[in-house]
């Protein structure tokens, strides 16, 4: 009886890590596209101003804001330690003023990794909005 308890207090516990392990790596890729939504909302150009006094706006561009999330993502140290790193084709901005970064990757949780060989799949979204304040 007490060897059915400590396989069971096992496989309760190696369950718990690789569940811990998804958990981690999805927040690091949070993380990431967090920084890689600020760099693509700071990518805008400015946008005409209205002839009665308005006041500048700043637009982005979808495929400029999927070129800047790719070149972070490329450049962060933090991309080395996902498999399958990816900027997702969902990468843009819908309305001209927010930047969206879709970054999905493969985590591979330490203990039951032969389970499951060819990784589980993890996405994370990010957006971000560019405003010209005074």
């Amino acid at each position: 009886m007490i060897i059915g308890y400590v396989t069971v207090a096992l496989l309760v516990a190696t369950v718990m890590i690789g569940i811990s392990s998804v958990y981690l790596e999805h927040k690091r890729l949070l993380s990431l596209a967090d920084g890689a939504s600020l760099a693509a909302a700071d990518s805008y150009t400015l946008g005409e101003v209205a002839s009665q006094g308005g006041s500048p706006s700043a637009v982005l561009n979808p495929a400029r804001v999927r070129a800047v999330a790719a070149d972070f993502v490329s450049r962060s140290p933090a991309a080395a330690r996902f498999q399958g790193l990816a900027v997702a084709g969902s990468t843009g901005t819908p309305d001209g003023s927010t930047a969206v970064v879709v970054l999905t990757a493969e985590v591979h949780p330490p203990v039951v990794n032969f389970l499951v060989p060819g990784g589980i799949a993890i996405e994370a979204a990010s957006t971000a909005r560019s405003r010209l304040t005074r």
